[in-house]
């Protein structure tokens, strides 16, 4: 497996992309579900990570940077095929390694309560609860968290 720096339109990314998008919507109303889209991903200061095993397109993050030294993580995804292998966790790492490149000292997240595995992995990668921030303020269906690095 490894974990590189693509771009959104990468082989493969249109797959986790839909994949994603389904998994969202089958867990939470489409209004709660703050989903970048190709294009948005494509825009300045926006990094995508992608996993992959040999060439198949297995796992992804993205990283949009604020301006201000702080950064967002969006679009975090592993095909359910390739769940248990610690990939979240190096698309994770690989993103904040980018983030402290570009100078970002603090990223914020946005999950849900629905997600106790994506929860767990983000308080084990050190990131801690915050009140909503953003278009997340007064959201049910939205978990926030932030981490400096």
């Amino acid at each position: 497996m490894t974990v590189s720096i693509e771009p959104a339109t990468a082989p493969g990314l249109h797959e986790l992309l839909m994949l994603s998008d389904e998994f969202a919507l089958s867990l939470y109303p489409a209004d709660s579900c703050y989903l970048l889209d190709v294009e948005e991903l494509l825009a300045p200061g926006v990094t995508v990570a992608v996993a992959r095993s040999g060439p198949r397109a297995v796992g992804m993050g993205a990283i949009v940077e604020a301006g201000d030294g702080t950064a967002e993580l969006k679009r975090m995804f592993v095909h359910p095929d390739a769940r248990g292998r610690g990939l979240a966790g190096s698309i994770l790492s690989t993103l904040e390694n980018y983030a402290r490149m570009r100078e970002v000292s603090l990223v914020r997240l946005e999950t849900g309560p629905r997600q106790p595995e994506a929860i767990a992995l983000y308080e084990k990668h050190g990131y801690g609860h915050i009140p909503n921030f953003g278009p997340y303020v007064g959201d049910q269906f939205s978990v926030c968290m932030e981490k400096l690095l």
